[in-house]
């Protein structure tokens, strides 16, 4: 089969492109002919057969202004450059399926129209909720919020939702409206949700249930071997934004009669304020390490009684639970978004209220204190990888959906009302 990957940017940047160039990888190592179709970057990887064809480079965060600002906006609507490449794309690789990722902003769904004049099948992944809200998170500065799912778009500008800015939230609110209003993302045949939650969110939104597969992730299963000192600590390892709730965790900590490590691998906007926060009520007890490349993290990870996800956000399939699982290490995530399905509460880790220092630091004081039921749950949660979360079943599942062989694969998607989106 001859699949043509797509996202915004071709190098391993985030969740999104980790999974593409993961899956690729696999789907090569399986006979496949694969080739990958993305925006002009610096960073982009090497020897890419179709890169001429790219659309160029265009900068949003932050965006430019004046003149190449417009420019910048108008291209996030309609751009003709990633329509174009993407057509000369498709001429030259000839491919069996188009399997689009984030496309949002620097592509946008243009890259769609050449899809459909050539009559090749199109499946997309979601890897975030923008196609029901403009600004990806669900949020509403920081709170939870489905305003926009089933509604106008343009509830995202009346609250301001992206960074509190009028500006910045009407130009997606706008984005999203035309896209809706032009039926932008009808030439995808299928969308591929990893959770039920999510899966949901788009039914709610007017998906039909006949575009819509839930397939999980996948995950790598190293062998892994127990420390020998024995597990201590926690760990959250994650981008260190707002959303992620890393504060509720280091207050957590704090609250811990018996002082434990916190390992906190990541960077991001928050990490000078949460830096200073574990100064003030946790000190010394927590460690940042920053960015860790993957061999350090797994590390890291197995050398802990659990990792934490504290997530005061809808969290769609969070990679680093099942990392966690890898190690045969349990995890302690709040009960949000797609995680629940995740994590069984009480079987393979433990599921606590959002934004509670409390409750957290009870659940993660009970893991402490009982070493072996930690170590249960993280076998029991790395056996559950092995049956559900496997590279090669993973592979059937796309296959499947590529060929048209229905929707729900793996996992049943319910009913809901009908309707094209």
């Amino acid at each position: 089969m001859r699949i043509l990957h797509v996202n915004k940017f071709v190098y391993r940047r985030g969740g999104a492109e980790g999974y593409m160039l993961d899956v690729a990888a696999l789907q090569r190592e399986a006979g496949h002919e694969v080739e990958l179709f993305g925006m002009e970057h610096p960073d982009t990887i090497e020897g890419l057969a179709l890169r001429d064809t790219f659309p160029p480079e265009v900068e949003l965060e932050p965006a430019p202004r004046g003149l190449a600002g417009v420019a910048a906006s108008a291209r996030m609507v309609w751009s003709l450059s990633s329509s174009h490449g993407m057509a000369r794309a498709l001429e030259r690789f000839q491919p069996d399926v188009v399997h689009c990722h984030n496309i949002y902003h620097q592509l946008s769904p243009s890259v769609l129209a050449p899809v459909r004049r050539a009559g090749v099948r199109c499946v997309m992944t979601l890897h975030d909720y923008k196609l029901a809200c403009p600004s990806y998170q669900m949020l509403d500065h920081g709170r939870l919020c489905d305003a926009c799912v089933g509604a106008s778009r343009l509830n995202a500008a009346r609250r301001r939702c992206k960074s509190g800015s009028f500006a910045a939230s009407a130009l997606l609110s706008v984005e999203s409206s035309i896209h809706r209003r032009l039926g932008a993302y009808d030439p995808v045949d299928v969308f591929i949700s990893p959770s039920r939650f999510l899966a949901d969110v788009m039914l709610r939104d007017g998906v039909a249930p006949e575009r819509l597969a839930v397939i999980n992730h996948f995950v790598e299963m190293p062998d892994v071997e127990p420390p020998a000192g024995g597990r201590d600590g926690f760990v959250f390892a994650g981008r260190l934004s707002h959303e992620k709730g890393v504060d509720t965790l280091i207050r957590a900590v704090a609250a811990l009669a018996e002082p434990v490590w916190l390992h906190v691998a990541g960077d991001g906007p928050e990490r000078d304020a949460l830096e200073a926060l574990a100064s003030e009520v946790a000190p010394g007890r927590v460690r940042f390490h920053g960015r860790l490349d993957k061999p350090d993290l797994q590390a890291l990870v197995a050398s802990c009684v659990a990792s934490v996800v504290p997530s005061r956000w809808n969290e769609n399939q969070p990679l680093t639970i099942l990392e966690s699982y890898a190690a045969q290490v349990p995890a302690v995530v709040t009960g949000l978004g797609g995680m629940p399905e995740l994590v069984r509460d009480g079987v393979d880790g433990l599921v606590v209220p959002m934004e509670d220092p409390t409750a957290l630091a009870a659940a993660l004081d009970s893991l402490r204190a009982a070493p072996a039921r930690a170590a249960e749950m993280g076998r029991l949660g790395r056996e559950r990888l092995s049956r559900e979360f496997d590279a090669g079943l993973h592979l059937r599942r796309l296959e499947a959906v590529y060929r048209g062989e229905g929707t729900g694969v793996g996992t049943a998607v319910p009913a809901a009302r009908e309707g094209r989106r």
